[in-house]
């Protein structure tokens, strides 16, 4: 990964670890995490939304123009514009190395909103669902003991 590499130097991360290494680590390392996560149960959804660069130049332009939108404005992503070939590679490699069966990326096109949303939202109900969630059952005691205290409820004036 080429994107700022200068990022990287600025942590102080020891010599050894800087170059492809502390990626293919790092790649180690998100995977085994979220492996962690799903055998003690919790369910691992990623969302790569991606926007088109012709979409999030029409959407710069509507911050600069909207002045409700302008606070969600900053140069430095239009100047960032210039590596879009290097942040998609990079992210492409990114969900290539870290899905997984128990975590899986959902690469998501983002150019139209109503649509990201729906699928979106369509995932995290699959994710839900896949969870096969049910009330407790109530054990015999439980139900004699509720069937009590109904009465004593219906009881009181």
């Amino acid at each position: 990964m080429k994107v700022h590499p200068e990022l990287l130097e600025k942590q102080k991360l020891p010599k050894k670890l800087l170059g492809e290494k502390i990626w293919k680590n790092r790649y180690r390392d998100i995977r085994a995490f979220e492996r962690y996560l799903s055998n003690n149960g919790i369910v691992v959804l990623k969302f790569f939304l991606y926007v088109s660069r012709e979409e999030q130049k029409k959407r710069f332009l509507e911050r600069l123009e909207k002045p409700e939108k302008q606070w969600k404005f900053s140069a430095t992503d239009v100047k960032e514009r210039i590596f879009w070939e290097d942040y998609m590679k990079s992210y492409e490699r990114m969900i290539q190395n870290t899905a997984t069966k128990n975590a899986p990326w959902y690469v998501v096109p983002a150019d139209n909103k109503w649509y990201t949303r729906i699928v979106v939202a369509s995932a995290i109900i699959d994710g839900l669902a896949s969870l096969d969630l049910h009330y407790p059952k109530l054990s015999e005691e439980s139900l004699k003991a509720m069937t009590a205290a109904r009465k004593e409820l219906l009881a009181e004036r």
